[in-house]
């Protein structure tokens, strides 16, 4: 074989495994965290031997011959793919917890996902762009860039989440998350959380899966909000209560649980629970999943029933999408009067490694 075979041939296997690794690595619920970055690694690493392979034709994306407007866009898509892949792999630095936890530039999980889901979309539409250009039959061959396009788009944002709540078992050490450093406040808050333990009729065999609600911790089922809230106890010494329906309990299924939690939301229903008495402090630290891009109807409950007047009201989003989502402005909304202040958003996947983030916003807040 020639010079000019194997060149292509190595191409071929390259851009085959670039795509197989990326696709493995979205479907990180089944590979866990140390395989998930070791593909990682392999996915740069083919990345960079793909750039090699085609240096001299990248030399030409930017000379100013006239081009056909398919290539345009093709040379485009490859800018945009490439730029993406930069920050994507600074950003995988970032969340990483194994290879690099010493990086924290770019340290977002959300970033971190739809950074991953715009490669996967942007590789998808490269590719297809190649053929198109080739092709003959060029409106079947856009109609299946479109559609691959939107199903790689999709794989990011609805079926890994999904299979993010609906498959991962997270199993903890309890004193491995919890334990560490300790911190003196000048002034102690009250942290109040809501989440599904406490507030769920269980089946006798169900799963623990992560999403923004549940994880095992010593074998026992927790909510994932419950560890938070005890994280910052065990950094703090601070007081912990946590938000009770007293009537009704939620359906064990996650997805019956989204049924109700829209009907409550569709309604503005106000869940009775237990009482939680904040007199005596001047700072609640209010942790939450969103529900409906909002907070659960429960902890609308707590708001509405507590004098916040005067009193500063820290916020942690817990949540399988992103970001606070409407919550923060609902909250203004039901607490007025009280000084509002968003936090952090914990992704599902890293509540249980959040601990040093907390201590360190609670000296920041606090001292």
């Amino acid at each position: 074989m020639d010079k000019a075979k194997t060149k292509k041939t190595v191409g071929i296997i390259v851009d085959i495994a670039m795509y197989g690794l990326l696709l493995a690595q979205m479907l990180y619920v089944f590979t866990g965290n140390t395989v998930h970055e070791v593909l990682g690694i392999g996915f740069f690493v083919c990345l960079v031997v793909h750039i090699i392979i085609k240096r001299k034709w990248y030399a030409t994306l930017f000379n100013g011959a006239k081009k056909p407007a398919a290539r345009k866009i093709f040379n485009i898509s490859t800018i945009l793919l490439m730029l993406c892949s930069i920050v994507l792999m600074v950003s995988s630095m970032g969340v990483s917890r194994l290879i690099f936890p010493w990086f924290r530039a770019l340290g977002s999980s959300d970033l971190h996902k739809y950074l991953a889901t715009a490669v996967l979309a942007l590789s998808v539409f490269h590719g297809g762009m190649r053929g198109y250009i080739r092709t003959k039959k060029k409106k079947k061959a856009g109609i299946f860039i479109a559609l691959g396009t939107i199903a790689a788009a999709s794989v990011g944002l609805a079926l890994v989440p999904y299979l993010n709540r609906h498959f991962k078992v997270v199993d903890i050490s309890l004193n491995e998350a919890v334990d560490g450093e300790k911190v003196q406040l000048s002034e102690k808050p009250l942290v109040v959380y809501f989440t599904r333990v406490g507030n769920t009729d269980f089946d006798d065999d169900v799963d623990a899966v992560s999403g923004a609600s549940l994880l095992i911790a010593d074998g026992e089922l927790m909510g994932s909000n419950q560890l938070l809230a005890e994280m910052i106890k065990n950094a703090a010494d601070c007081d912990t209560k946590a938000i009770t329906v007293t009537g009704k309990k939620y359906p064990s299924s996650y997805g019956s649980t989204v049924t109700v939690s829209l009907k409550e939301l569709s309604n503005d229903s106000r869940p009775e629970i237990e009482p939680i008495d904040i007199s005596g402090y001047n700072s609640v630290i209010l942790i939450y999943p969103l529900w409906c891009g909002t907070v659960p109807m429960p902890v609308a409950t707590f708001l509405e029933n507590s004098d916040l007047s005067g009193k500063k009201l820290y916020l942690i989003a817990t949540q399988g999408s992103s970001g606070f989502g409407s919550s923060t402005e609902d909250i203004r909304k039901m607490t007025e009067g009280a000084d509002v202040e968003e936090v952090m958003s914990i992704y599902c996947d890293d509540i249980p490694y959040s601990r040093e983030r907390l201590v360190k916003w609670l000296n920041e807040a606090f001292n």
